[in-house]
């Protein structure tokens, strides 16, 4: 989609594809979410600019946010897994800002993925890492119809944990 969407789980929750200015508020809880080393394999102590290209996808993938009473509290980035012969099955990645409180965030960013990459003809989308001991990330996408069709034993580095594995799961479009 590519206007502002208001979600019909929140009166006030629209999702909108991000813009430039976005990522100053984007990278609080980035920043926060990828140190408590909980869900995310990303690099450590990235500065701001380092961590853009992390998460800003260009084309012909796209980041969206999340917004609610005017404050960006979620964001989730989207594009091909792959390039080439991979392109046909799209991934993406999601971050709630732990401190906004509000419920349902993750799902309404989740549903609009799906919605996305049925509408750019994908067929099917893979999360290549999603971290085991994160049960609620690992629920809402099972709820969505995501299957764990494989899991690799000890390839995150928990932060609480020690080596926990990585689910790759599927969505068939």
């Amino acid at each position: 989609m590519t206007t502002a969407m208001l979600h019909p789980m929140h009166d006030d929750l629209t999702i909108r594809p991000a813009t430039d200015d976005d990522w100053s508020a984007i990278f609080p809880f980035y920043a926060r979410i990828v140190a408590e080393g909980r869900t995310y394999a990303f690099p450590l102590e990235q500065t701001s600019d380092e961590a853009r290209p992390w998460w800003m996808e260009p084309g012909p993938g796209r980041t969206v946010v999340a917004v609610v009473g005017g404050r960006v509290v979620g964001s989730a980035k989207m594009g091909p897994n792959r390039p080439g012969r991979g392109a046909h099955i799209a991934t993406a990645s999601f971050m709630v800002d732990p401190a906004c409180g509000v419920r349902g965030v993750g799902r309404a960013l989740g549903e609009e993925m799906i919605t996305w990459a049925r509408s750019e003809g994908y067929a099917g989308i893979q999360f290549n890492a999603v971290v085991e001991t994160n049960t609620r990330a690992v629920h809402l996408w099972r709820s969505l119809g995501f299957e764990v069709i494989g899991t690799v034993p000890g390839a995150f580095d928990h932060a609480e944990h020690g080596p926990v594995g990585l689910h790759v799961m599927f969505l068939r479009l």
